[in-house]
């Protein structure tokens, strides 16, 4: 018989839509929301205006209040938090460290979704990492957050499949809906007192670096493979690019061959309906869609109906010049 939960009185603490996935599933749960916490407003878009975060966005859509503290360093946000009296505090992608003084303020803690199955992949970016590694499976951990950098003990591990096609647009959705159903259950062992906390083993753990655009550049002499695995890690952001002349051509989408070459890496070797293929330092890599300058990304057999250049095979992409400012 499933043991009666008294609702609990929650703070969610995060940011990006990764975490409003999460926000989502607790506000439709029998436990109350009674706090959202979630970065400061930031310029986006042509006009530079500000505009909220998909957390906030959601909170306000349900009445419930928002705090934007610029830190949670201070004595002055620490007691605003505090007065809340919470019963747990849920931290997805926030953005903002959390000191000693919030971690221990909710009478459970503080509990994090993460995308990984830990200690695999520790860090900002486990989603991308986990792709451009090549690994065939991650998931979601939900932790009991410390004053390290997801080190936390384990509560509950949800693994989830990364298929071939996977960008990390793909995974990261799935991701999202497999952290709120593993953050309720989370919730519902600790209000019941029977969660089992699990240590991480510290050997295992590997750094998940934020992405970065001089990243995004593709080196030719890599493998085919490797290569469709960064471009697929880098889709939606920051986009993988190349340079054929004196354009910077991004490269959203592509598919690793089986067959070889013996063409310098970056040559293209073929142009179809179905791509264009492209010699790397270990097979052949088909791109599927591209995008130039000014225009928008499109499939490749567009392309070649646009623009003559791209019929006749033999010309070579290089490294492109990316300005890490843009």
């Amino acid at each position: 018989m499933q043991q009666s939960v008294k609702p609990l009185n929650i703070i969610f603490a995060g940011t990006p839509e990764f975490a409003a996935e999460a926000l989502k599933a607790l506000l439709a749960s029998e436990h109350n929301v009674i706090a959202v916490y979630s970065q400061p407003d930031r310029p986006a878009g042509r006009g530079r205006k500000l505009q909220p975060s998909a957390v906030k966005a959601l909170a306000q859509a349900h009445n419930v209040d928002v705090y934007q503290p610029a830190s949670l360093r201070n004595s002055e946000a620490q007691q605003e938090l505090n007065g809340l009296n919470a019963d747990l505090m849920v931290v997805v992608a926030y953005g903002l460290i959390l000191p000693i003084e919030v971690l221990q303020a909710p009478r459970l803690g503080c509990i994090n979704i993460h995308g990984s199955l830990l200690p695999r992949w520790r860090g900002a970016a486990p989603i991308q990492r986990a792709i451009e590694a090549g690994d065939e499976q991650t998931g979601v951990t939900i932790m009991q957050m410390d004053e390290g950098l997801d080190t936390g003990d384990m509560l509950v591990k949800r693994a989830c499949p990364i298929q071939a096609t996977d960008t990390a647009q793909d995974l990261h959705d799935r991701l999202a809906a497999l952290g709120g159903e593993a953050m309720l259950e989370t919730i519902e062992l600790l209000a019941t007192g029977t969660a089992q906390p699990e240590p991480q083993e510290d050997a295992l753990a590997n750094y998940a670096s934020k992405m970065s655009k001089a990243e995004a550049q593709l080196d030719w002499t890599k493998s085919a493979i490797e290569l469709d695995r960064q471009i697929r890690a880098f889709n939606p952001w920051p986009i993988c690019q190349t340079r054929l002349d004196d354009k910077v051509v991004r490269v959203w989408a592509a598919t690793a061959l089986a067959q070889t070459s013996e063409a310098a890496p970056g040559t293209v070797i073929a142009a179809s309906k179905g791509g264009l293929d492209v010699a790397t330092g270990r097979a052949v890599l088909r791109l599927t869609r591209l995008q130039f300058p000014g225009a928008k990304a499109v499939a490749v057999s567009d392309l070649i109906n646009s623009r003559a250049e791209l019929k006749t095979p033999g010309y070579c992409f290089s490294q492109p010049l990316i300005d890490a400012g843009n």
